[in-house]
């Protein structure tokens, strides 16, 4: 009969010989998912430099310089019983509310990982594919409060390295972030950046966060592009928009040389303008983009009307007319409707005639 090879009967290849004793020692090989095509894998600090953490923020820092935080793995109790967020655990409710094929695919790469951990850590080798596999389980079962209670994490300012491939705990400390388990460490700067309230850390996958971190740098270069098309094809939109989107709007006027506006928007794009978020100043400016040019026109007409006080809020929250003493509406939205109406044509002729004065300067 020919002989049946796998990891856990392994090729005679794989079998050396001890040639100071004598003996035979065998090496078992045992595959698991890798992890090797995600690159480098660490914990890092995370800061949100649009949020205030008492000025750490501007250095790239999450703490304070020599500061610490460690943290145990989660353990939730119910009823008496502990049930620790491993993300090892297939009888976990998070596993088994899961559709069937993908329960299925879950509970067995779980089992590979509890394989390989077992054989590393206890010399204990089971297959995982063996029917009573989680009786056979020694260390990693998810009862075995003795072993789970010592898995804790420790961060600072600087990256945690993890080499899941090669240390098994460090696979641990990975699957128990991935299933929530540390509340300090986001599974993702993606994940980290969309919660109300910040994580000290994230888990640092480098394909996955430089996807992420790149969102904002390819938002500004196509911000970017379309202040280059502006500035060559349509300059008087681009007046328009600077006026929108600038605090700073009536700076602009039709003598305002086309180079100062295209620096001044350059260095909006770049946050270095008003509004010092990347992301929010780039987003801002392709939204003005977007809009026609008789709508920009109207938002820079009521822009410096507002400045100039020609319109202006009164104790009822309606923006009046003062001229006229004609309600506009409650905010900037309702005032460009109120002046694209066609019945209120005289308000923006007026408004227009009034507001060119200061831009003809």
């Amino acid at each position: 009969m020919k002989q049946r090879h796998d990891r856990f009967n392994p090729d005679p290849s794989t079998i050396f010989t001890n040639q100071q004793t004598n003996t035979m020692s065998k090496i078992t090989m045992t595959e698991i998912p890798t992890l090797s095509q995600l690159g480098k894998i660490s914990i890092k600090p995370f800061f949100d430099p649009d949020k205030d953490n008492l000025g750490l923020q501007n250095y790239g820092l999450s703490l304070f310089d020599g500061v610490y935080h460690e943290e145990q793995l989660a353990c939730i109790e119910l009823n008496g019983t502990k049930r620790y967020l491993t993300g090892l655990n297939p009888f976990a409710p998070e596993v088994k509310g899961l559709p069937k094929e993908m329960r299925d695919a879950r509970i067995k790469e779980i089992n590979a990982i509890v394989s390989q951990l077992e054989a590393e850590l206890s010399q204990n080798i089971i297959d995982p594919e063996d029917p009573d596999f989680w009786n056979k389980v020694t260390l990693l079962r998810p009862d075995n409060y003795d072993f789970w209670e010592k898995i804790t994490i420790r961060c600072g300012n600087q990256p945690v390295p993890l080499d899941p491939v090669k240390n098994a705990f460090d696979l641990i400390k990975l699957c128990g972030i991935e299933a929530g388990g540390f509340s300090i460490v986001s599974k993702s700067y993606e994940d980290a950046r969309s919660q109300a309230v910040s994580p000290k850390f994230y888990l640092d996958k480098t394909i996955d966060t430089v996807a992420t971190k790149t969102e904002v740098k390819k938002l500004k270069n196509k911000a970017l592009a379309e202040l280059e098309v502006l500035f060559k094809k349509n300059q008087n939109k681009l007046m328009y928009i600077a006026k929108v989107v600038d605090s700073n709007s009536v700076q602009y006027k039709k003598s305002t040389p086309n180079d100062v506006i295209y620096d001044n928007m350059d260095n909006f794009i770049n946050g270095d303008g008003a509004e010092k978020s990347v992301r929010k100043a780039a987003t801002l400016f392709l939204s003005a983009c977007e809009q026609d040019v008789e709508t920009l026109k109207v938002r820079a007409i009521i822009k410096d009307s507002s400045f100039y006080q020609y319109i202006a809020p009164k104790s009822d929250g309606m923006i009046y007319h003062m001229k006229t003493q004609s309600i506009m509406g409650r905010n900037s939205s309702e005032c460009i409707e109120y002046l694209k109406n066609p019945l209120n044509d005289k308000i923006l002729a007026d408004l227009l005639e009034r507001v060119e004065d200061h831009w003809k300067m």
